[in-house]
């Protein structure tokens, strides 16, 4: 599978609210022990992610995930930005993720970042 078809596998998950097709989506682009983290939480294999998912829809039931850029990828690694769009269609926030590759091509390790960077403090 293309490193951009996995990505996409990973983002529908995001967005599917039925357990077992989210779980079928993550079949897919998910390391058997992958590792997401984000500032609001850790959830390592692939049941973690499921249930990480789901407590996301239950917090912000209406609001979906989209992808807002393609992947960038080197070495095994890759980044993509996305947007948290809610029920009014308008972007809520913005991020970053960063991920690394299994052997099999599947998503093993994914760090997410929420909004823009923060400013350069000056030097002193």
């Amino acid at each position: 599978m293309a490193v951009i078809d996995v990505v996409r596998a990973y983002g529908a998950a995001w967005n599917e609210p039925d357990k077992a097709a989210r779980r079928k989506l993550l079949d897919e682009a998910w390391a058997d022990n992958g590792v997401y983290s984000d500032p609001t939480g850790r959830a390592e294999g692939r049941d973690g992610l499921v249930q990480h998912i789901a407590g996301f829809q239950s917090q912000f039931a209406g609001h979906r995930i989209d992808l807002t850029s393609g992947v960038d990828e080197h070495d095994g690694f890759l980044r993509f930005t996305w947007a948290m769009v809610g029920p009014d269609g308008a972007a809520v926030i913005e991020g970053i993720d960063f991920g690394e590759l299994a052997p099999d091509g599947r998503l093993r390790r994914i760090t997410g970042f929420f909004g823009p960077p923060p400013a350069l403090e000056p030097q002193s």
